[in-house]
């Protein structure tokens, strides 16, 4: 768009039109001295076939022909130096351009970069990340604080948890052994085969049982 808009406005309009100018109008003279070219091959074979012919019947005729087609040789190696030198400074003038458009590219992107960074430095750019630094421990922090039950009043002690799972412990445990000492232990004409026995009467002597 920029190359566009140059064509429009100031030096740079000119310069664009100028150097395009240049290019149409080689580019024109040498399409003008390929057509030529190509007539001249045309006839320096018209020339030839008209040397054969004449060779044996008409030697003057069959000369001058040859003499003719000579001409036209010369002057085709004369048009072919000529676009090639012309070829030469198209492919120049096209190189040079193209550095040009190139380097004023390059200077647009230096001024850009030159205007972004005109309100920076490093000494900016550090204290901007200890501001993001600072600013992601005091997020830290803060989700912390948010999460933690004591910040609520609720202060809840290991110990006590720990006392507290032993009364349970205890309070189960005499439970059990309570219903172990209310179970009758023998009945009359009742044996021991099949009856369920507490876990607590293993621990009394052997006799007691039976």
């Amino acid at each position: 768009m920029s190359g566009w808009m140059s064509y429009l406005t100031g030096r740079g309009a000119a310069t664009k039109d100028s150097t395009r100018e240049a290019i149409v109008n080689l580019r024109e003279h040498l399409l003008m001295l390929d057509k030529k070219e190509e007539h001249l091959s045309k006839k320096i074979e018209d020339e030839l076939r008209k040397a054969k012919a004449n060779a044996t019947t008409n030697p003057r005729v069959a000369k001058q022909a040859l003499r003719q087609k000579k001409l036209y040789e010369n002057e085709l190696d004369s048009i072919s130096g000529r676009k090639m030198t012309l070829t030469t400074q198209v492919n120049a003038i096209e190189s040079a351009n193209m550095n040009k458009e190139t380097l004023d590219a390059m200077k647009k992107g230096a001024d850009v970069l030159k205007g972004i960074h005109g309100k920076l430095n490093v000494d900016k750019v550090d204290a901007t990340m200890d501001d993001v630094r600072n600013q992601l421990e005091l997020t830290n922090e803060i989700s912390e604080a948010i999460s933690n039950p004591a910040g609520m009043g609720i202060d809840i002690d290991d110990q006590d948890l720990a006392d507290e799972l032993a009364e349970l412990e205890q309070e189960e445990l005499n439970k059990r052994l309570a219903g172990a000492e209310a179970a009758p232990l023998h009945s009359p004409g009742a044996t021991t085969a099949g009856m369920f026995i507490p876990f607590a009467v293993f621990d009394l002597p052997a006799e007691a049982v039976y």
